[in-house]
Parts: structure tokens; sequence; C-alpha cells
């Protein structure tokens, strides 16, 4: 290794004293700046529009996607309010459901009472007309059986037999005696 080290030393004490780029030479630069310059007119023209083409496209996406955001949200937004909207209605259309159910419920109860109350009126009108059909029935019934006993006992009584203007005459005179009203239950009325 001590050979190599001392070649290299040689080399440099030969030339000058040290590296080439260390200590460029004025060709050397001259020649880097025209690359440099070749390099940056290239990439100017080949590069740089596509580069900045794609920067505006990104930037227009960018942009784009802002403004979609900002319509979703304020499509959101909108959708949001009139749920919200809608959800009262359905709340408030609730409540006046079971208001009118309420209500529809207190006026059924209401009219099966009247309804209710209305039959039994009739079937006590009802039981007073039968009740008094079936005390005139009994009345005439009764009368009957006076005419027929006061026609027996007075043709005992007389021994004979009446002839029917004599008969109508005692069943009238019967009758009278007999107070009826006090059997109908007519005195009230």
């Amino acid at each position: 290794m001590d050979g190599l080290t001392n070649t290299l030393s040689l080399a440099a004490s030969e030339e000058g004293g040290g590296s080439f780029l260390v200590s460029p030479g004025l060709g050397l630069m001259i020649w880097t700046l025209i690359a440099f310059l070749i390099s940056f007119y290239i990439l100017k023209r080949a590069a740089y529009p596509r580069i900045q083409e794609a920067l505006e496209k990104r930037a227009t996406m960018v942009a784009d996607s802002i403004d979609a955001a900002k319509h979703t949200r304020e499509e959101a937004e909108q959708l949001l309010q009139e749920y919200r909207e809608r959800l009262r209605e359905a709340r408030e259309q609730a409540d006046d459901i079971v208001h009118r159910a309420r209500q529809s419920s207190e006026r059924f109860q209401e009219e099966s009472k009247a309804e209710a109350k209305r039959q039994r009126e009739e079937m006590m009108e009802q039981t007073r007309r039968d009740i008094d059909q079936e005390t005139r029935r009994a009345l005439a019934e009764i009368r009957r059986e006076v005419a027929d006993l006061t026609i027996a006992a007075t043709e005992k009584v007389m021994r004979k037999s009446i002839d029917d203007d004599d008969a109508k005459r005692l069943v009238e005179e019967a009758l009278q005696e007999v107070d009826f009203s006090a059997l109908g239950g007519e005195n009230g009325k």
C-alpha cells in the first residue's frame, strides 16, 4: 500500500500540486457552463411545460375538488334542513293524528252513551206500553167477568131469564159501582 500512496503523490506533484476538480481551469468552467445552459434549455423546452401543465391540472383538480366539496356540503346542509323540516311536519302530523284520535274516541264514547241511553229509554217506553196494554186487557177481562157474574147473579135472584136490554142496563149499573181506576193504577194518571 505504501507503493500506491507514493505513486499518487508523485502524480500530484508533477501536475502542479492538486486535483483538477479542486482547482479547475477556465476551459473546464466554460464547458461546464455550456453543458448546464444546454441542459437548462432542453429542460425548459421539454420538461418544464409538462411539469407546469401537470401542476396546473393538479391545481385545477384541487380547486374543482374544493368546489365540489363546497357544493356537496351545501347540498348536505340543504338535505339536512329538508329532513328537519319533514321531521317537524311528521311530528306535527303525528300530534294531529293523536289529537283527532282522542277526539274521535271521546265522540264515539259520547255517541255510544247517547245510543245506550236512547235504547234504554225506548225499552222503558216499550215496557210501559206493554204494561198499559196488559192492564187494559186485564181490565177488559175483569169487566167481562163482572158482567157475566152480574147477569148470572141477577138471573138467580130473579129466577128468570133476562132479556138483552135488561142485561145491558144491569151490567152498566154494576160497572159504574165498581172502581176500576183503583185496579188499573189509573188514579195517578
